[in-house]
């Protein structure tokens, strides 16, 4: 740490309680009050070096040469940092460092301690020095940490504004161009880390690992709100990655807001600080909102969610909460259903803050219609997803989650079937492939809610289109008992409609192999076809007869509720009273 010694003159002061006297033999004349303490010093050395106390001495002298008392309440920096510029007035030595040097240097200008009153003075030296001390990065951390304290009078006097400009600089170059970039406290946590004992091979506490773009996070950290802001703007004017900046406004948060320690995995750093009241806590959450970069996909879903799960459990303001959720809404394909589900904060009496999570679904559609992002096609008839797909678009991974999301929530038995169909509905018809998903969510909600009517049954099954049922889905709907018949017939219908396309496709194969022509044109591959094509006949013969029996059993279905019983005989149907899963269903196939 850099450093600077005024003065030659050994101790000349000493104290006793609030009292600061010279040891100089000669009776004081003047006595200065700063704060609760009182300094009992002599005319001459203070007015051959302040024009501020040249004034007031001169001004308040009387004819009878009694000793002058003056007050100076408002030095910057208090009775500590008058302690020091007695000193210097009295050529006792002092030591300049970064964190006393601020202070001075405001002292010394509203003492008006220039070279005018001396050569050599506070002014010019504390000068020099700040200079020396914004060539250092640790040394600038400190001093601007001090700033704290003299902040109108820093200001006033550029030295905020230099030190930030100094820091921004540091933190946008390779670390590696100065040698001083690491702190003490980087340096003491090190040792700590060394010496932390291991139970089975772990450590005793998890560290951020650093990855030479976060070297400067820890230091910056320690920062109050007001000069991090601006330390983080001036970085950014600078052309600092996004990326990087956010994860830097990350780390200061989880720092000052310990209640997002509360979410954190073991996978995280839990970063242990003295706990702020839930007040300030609040302030520096709101700030930080507006201080995320704006960019789309910049900072993580997971770190926004549990942000603003943080922001309810707060209060936060209403402007911070709803910034939140349109951050986390038009990047919603990358969150994870887990953090969607956040506890709900407020009066009404579902388990989860569905209402939040609506808003968020909406502004995920909104943002990529406007984006004018082309619609997924929706799968044709008889047509299945590949389980896997890395294409799948942004809007198809959103009905996903959402599908997950209604799923999870659907056992509340406090969920209203319209929010329900609110959020269910949120999602285009488009972004779903497959309808397996919500009419998981369906048969769960019927089964937490086995009071609701025959009608509203029918309601929320309008919500799924049978037609886009894969087969496990279909034939487990098919089964299930909680649905409303007319839901299962359309799903038969449709499974018959599938079965009349593989029909067809059978005779297309039936009569290529009917082709000699055809057969000749196959080679090998044809030769091969051809034993197997009285097979392929007998086949085609007994879907049809499938497809006779489906026909008739389904004139009856319609006729009367009590043929279902013998529907399902004859059809050779299992009961299945659990809910569908396609994960499950999934599973089972491989």
């Amino acid at each position: 740490m850099a450093f600077m010694r005024l003065g030659s003159k050994s101790e000349a002061f000493h104290r006793e309680g609030q009292t600061w006297l010279c040891t100089t033999g000669l009776v004081s004349d003047v006595t200065i009050e700063v704060g609760d303490m009182k300094f009992h010093l002599h005319k001459f050395p203070l007015l051959s070096r302040s024009g501020l106390l040249e004034r007031l001495i001169e001004e308040s002298s009387t004819d009878d040469g009694s000793c002058c008392v003056l007050t100076l309440d408002e030095i910057p920096g208090g009775g500590k940092t008058f302690e020091l510029i007695t000193k210097f007035c009295y050529g006792v030595k002092i030591e300049l460092t970064a964190f006393n040097v601020v202070a001075l240097r405001c002292a010394a200008e509203y003492l008006e301690m220039t070279d005018d009153y001396g050569e050599g003075n506070l002014v010019g030296m504390t000068e020099t020095f700040l200079n020396e001390v914004f060539n250092n990065w640790t040394d600038s951390i400190k001093a601007l940490q001090t700033c704290e304290e003299v902040t109108g009078h820093a200001e006033d006097l550029d030295i905020i504004s230099r030190c930030v400009d100094s820091l921004a600089s540091k933190a946008c170059a390779d670390p590696s161009l100065f040698k001083n970039a690491t702190t003490s406290r980087e340096k003491k946590k090190k040792k700590d880390e060394d010496e932390t004992h291991l139970w089975n091979g772990i450590s005793g506490k998890m560290m951020l690992q650093q990855t030479g773009e976060d070297w400067w996070f820890d230091d910056a950290s320690f920062l109050i709100l007001p000069l991090f802001k601006r330390l983080i703007t001036a970085i950014e004017s600078r052309g600092m990655k996004l990326e990087t900046i956010a994860m830097a406004v990350m780390y200061y948060t989880r720092k000052h807001v310990p209640l997002m320690n509360r979410q954190a995995t073991i996978d995280e750093e839990v970063i242990d600080t003295p706990s702020p009241s839930e007040a300030e806590q609040k302030t520096i959450l709101e700030e930080i909102v507006a201080l995320l970069p704006n960019k789309k996909g910049v900072n993580p879903t997971k770190f926004l969610l549990r942000l603003l799960q943080t922001a309810m459990v707060l209060h936060a303001s209403q402007s911070s909460r709803e910034d939140l959720e349109m951050r986390i809404g038009n990047q919603l394909d990358q969150a994870a259903l887990v953090d969607l589900l956040i506890p709900n904060m407020g009066y009404s009496e579902t388990l989860y803050d569905v209402e939040c999570v609506l808003r968020m679904i909406e502004q995920f559609v909104s943002s990529t219609e406007q984006a004018g992002i082309v619609p997924s096609p929706s799968i044709a008839e008889g047509d299945l997803v590949k389980e896997g797909d890395d294409l799948l678009a942004p809007t198809t991974l959103v009905a996903t989650l959402v599908d997950g999301y209604l799923a999870e929530v659907a056992p509340d038995v406090n969920l209203k079937l319209a929010k329900f169909e609110a959020i269910a509905a949120a999602i285009p018809d488009y972004a779903r492939p497959l309808d397996d998903g919500v009419y998981h969510a369906i048969d769960v909600y019927l089964k937490a809610h086995a009071w609701i009517t025959d009608s509203e049954r029918e309601q929320i099954c309008r919500l799924m289109n049978c037609q886009k049922l894969s087969l496990e889905a279909s034939t487990h709907a098919a089964q299930n008992e909680r649905l409303p018949l007319r839901v299962i017939v359309q799903v038969l219908f449709f499974e018959q409609l599938r079965l009349r396309t593989s029909i067809s496709s059978w005779f297309f194969v039936s009569e290529n192999l009917d082709n000699p022509e055809l057969q000749q044109s196959g080679g090998n591959g044809g030769g091969l076809l051809k034993p197997r094509g009285e097979n392929v006949r007998e086949k085609v013969s007994e879907l049809e007869k499938e497809c006779m029996n489906m026909k008739q059993e389904l004139q009856k279905l319609v006729r009367s509720k009590r043929s279902w019983k013998n529907f399902t005989r004859k059809l050779n149907f299992k009961k299945k009273s659990e809910c569908f899963n396609p994960k499950d269903q999934a599973k089972q196939a491989t």
